[in-house]
């Protein structure tokens, strides 16, 4: 039998490899003490000609054993209070705040482990291809050393029962329970509207995570 020069070789995969102890310099160096970006990335993307309520989400992310992570890379993604992204694939017909850039990131405290997200409740976006509107709702992603592959999530407002309980993503959650694990409840402190989103990576109370 004569073998085909066109024959197939597969490479097996490369291991996946946990973000280094540098991840902070090279991505949120101005937390970690370094003066290197001119205009340093935060948690704070509302600035004070942004349309739309004023709120703070903050939390902390717990790992299999419950202890507070203090190194965690926290990204959110989000559209403006009139629930368009601020993105060219976005083409609805709604409002584009130019002022609004709809991505935050930041780190958890190196002491306390909390971290803050500075922005303003969005709007209810509807879905790829005219589907049915989803929830307002802020997606999450996680990096970390110990974590593998950056972990998604969503964060969905404790105060809109209506709209969560027609969202199309929670409702591919087949049990509730799981569901409360992606709501975060509304509360008042010193004037503000804070939302607090605990994450776990692991155990009894993990947070559902999305492959995307």
């Amino acid at each position: 039998m004569i073998p085909t020069p066109f024959a197939l070789s597969y490479l097996p995969e490369t291991p996946s490899q946990t973000a280094g102890p540098y991840v902070h310099i090279g991505l949120i160096p101005n937390q970690a003490g370094f003066e290197i970006f001119q205009d340093n990335f935060s948690g704070d993307i509302a600035g004070p000609n942004v349309a739309g309520q004023r709120i703070v989400i903050e939390g902390r992310i717990f790992d299999g054993a419950g202890h507070v992570s203090k190194d965690v890379l926290v990204e959110t993604w989000q559209a403006n209070a009139d629930g368009r992204y601020n993105h060219p694939a976005d083409k609805q017909n709604k409002s584009l705040d130019q002022g609004f850039r709809g991505w935050a990131r930041t780190g958890t405290d190196f002491d306390t482990g909390l971290y803050t997200i500075r922005t303003i409740k969005p709007g209810s976006v509807v879905g790829r291809k005219g589907r049915k509107a989803m929830a307002p709702h802020v997606n999450f992603w996680l990096a970390s050393r110990g974590i593998n592959i950056g972990l998604a999530t969503r964060m969905y407002f404790g105060d809109e029962a209506a709209a969560n309980s027609q969202d199309p993503v929670l409702n591919i959650i087949e049990q509730p329970a799981r569901r409360q694990t992606l709501i975060a409840p509304r509360s008042e402190r010193g004037g503000a509207i804070v939302y607090t989103f605990d994450i776990y990576l692991q155990g009894d109370r993990e947070t559902v995570f999305f492959d995307v």
